[in-house]
């Protein structure tokens, strides 16, 4: 099951408190404050795991805390330091305040970490405020607090080029003809119901990830049709292929889909509507979609974007596509080769 949003709540451990004691010797029966400090309580830390690709097991946990730490003891011993509780997230999570929704973290490669909730400090024993004036201090200090708090995780899809389009344009079709791929495909919409990655084999033995995102639908920006769980998987896709139904009349006529489309990438996130786009007008083996075509593709050349007919069942067009990908990723390869620090932003 592909989960892509949870909530948690993390409490980082309390730090142990500080020891009251006074060395005691045979022939010292007034030997002096030797109260040990208390060890700092445990963090909670998220770490990035390739390997995991859902947020599913927070269903199951939703509560995090780590160990305190020990108290002080005397003979100036320190307490020992509370274990941190290391928590294993997919790559691609953002990490947010769940009341303000403030982003704390992106977990964008393996390994990476972030102290989502700090552990109390130990408290100090009481020799570790004997002074010349106070030879005999008869106090320590309490262990710090750990931090608690509630977070939201939300996981964002790491791909190369992200499948965009209304509802039932063709999108599982075309992964599932490109890639081993095997999503759900089916005549109504909202056939596919979460993301769908898949491997395309591409020239001179290059690859890249695509991914199936359910289809769009007006007012997507704003939630509607479960329009924010969508839109934020292709945020972080470098291409963008915008599928377009030739099929399609009246209110879904194929140009008023492709403008519906790009208004809901635009009110959603403006940067979305910046992304290099490939627009693909499918369902070319149907003949109702030769006169759609006449009159949508000088309209896209128009504004200056690719177009490119193909039919996923007959295979027209598939291959012109995917040197169109290949080519359109070209660019973005020189990029990360030059200064792989970039790699996250793109």
């Amino acid at each position: 099951m592909f989960i892509d949003e949870a909530k948690i709540f993390v409490g980082a451990g309390d730090g142990g408190r500080g020891c009251i004691s006074f060395r005691r010797e045979k022939f010292v029966p007034k030997g002096g404050p030797d109260g040990g400090d208390g060890g700092k309580g445990g963090d909670i830390v998220l770490q990035a795991d390739r390997n995991l690709s859902t947020l599913l097991d927070f269903r199951y946990k939703r509560r995090y805390t780590a160990e305190r730490g020990e108290h002080g003891r005397g003979s100036d011993q320190k307490g020992h330091d509370g274990r941190d509780c290391v928590v294993r997230v997919p790559l691609g999570t953002v990490v947010r305040l769940m009341d303000s929704g403030a982003a704390l973290a992106d977990l964008v490669t393996p390994e990476q970490c972030f102290i989502a909730a700090h552990g109390g400090r130990g408290g100090r024993g009481n020799a570790r405020f004997k002074s010349p004036t106070r030879q005999a201090p008869r106090y320590a200090e309490p262990g710090g607090p750990g931090e608690t708090r509630w977070l939201t995780l939300e996981l964002k899809l790491l791909a190369d080029v992200g499948l965009m389009g209304l509802p039932n344009a063709g999108k599982s079709t075309l992964l599932a003809r490109i890639s081993a791929a095997h999503p759900k495909i089916a005549p109504y919409p909202f056939t596919t119901l979460v993301p769908q990655l898949g491997i395309v084999r591409l020239r001179d033995e290059r690859s890249c990830v695509v991914a199936d995102i359910p289809g769009v639908i007006e007012g997507a920006h704003e939630g509607k049709g479960l329009g924010h769980q969508f839109l934020r998987h292709i945020e972080r896709t470098r291409l963008l292929i915008h599928l377009v139904d030739m099929t399609s009349s009246g209110e879904d006529d194929p140009l008023l889909s492709f403008d519906t489309v790009n208004h809901e990438l635009l009110a959603y996130a403006s940067g979305l509507a910046e992304k290099p786009q490939v627009v693909v007008a499918t369902k070319m083996d149907v003949p109702a979609a030769k006169q759609s075509w006449e009159r949508f593709q000088p309209a896209i050349a128009a504004l200056g974007l690719r177009v490119i007919a193909i039919s996923a069942v007959t295979g027209e067009g598939i291959g012109t596509l995917l040197d169109e990908i290949d080519r359109a990723l070209v660019p973005v390869r020189s990029v990360i080769q030059s200064n792989p620090s970039r790699e996250r932003t793109l």
